[in-house]
């Protein structure tokens, strides 16, 4: 495979530890338990798209970003967040506005020549970010 199916992928990837990252803060500030037992669930999700991403990046021969690099993007993410109110309401939003310019940022990747089993895995996780996303806007609408 071509070093940009790589490049691509390792893109894709960040975007999946950046949310990882995200939903640490969220859940950090959650007061609501079952709440935050629900974005611990989508956080997981995350975890696991990353390391099915990492793991598709080193069959193709390539080695996977890692969180150390991409501090300077967590610090400019991050400061959107924690410059916000903390409630549940403010959270959920945020969240659900960070999966969808993953999704956006993602969609990009798909774009370009992957491999069709890269293709297929980069479809499949986008599916469940989207799904991530409806979870979160019937919590907003569960909690007004």
């Amino acid at each position: 495979m071509g070093k940009s199916v790589v490049d691509e992928l390792n893109q894709f990837l960040e975007g999946n530890l950046m949310a990882v990252h995200a939903y640490e803060d969220y859940i950090e500030h959650m007061q609501d338990p079952g709440i935050k037992q629900i974005l611990q669930g989508l956080q997981q999700r995350h975890k696991q798209h990353a390391t099915q991403v990492a793991e598709r990046i080193q069959n193709l021969g390539g080695v996977p970003v890692n969180d150390v690099g991409m501090k300077a993007k967590m610090v400019e993410f991050m400061k959107n967040f924690k410059g916000t109110a903390l409630g549940t309401e403010e959270i959920l939003k945020d969240a659900a506005a960070g999966e969808q310019r993953g999704i956006e940022a993602s969609k990009t990747i798909l774009q370009n020549d992957l491999d069709p089993e890269s293709l297929q895995l980069v479809k499949n996780i986008l599916s469940h970010d989207e799904k991530h996303i409806e979870q979160l806007h019937t919590l907003i609408q569960q909690n007004n």
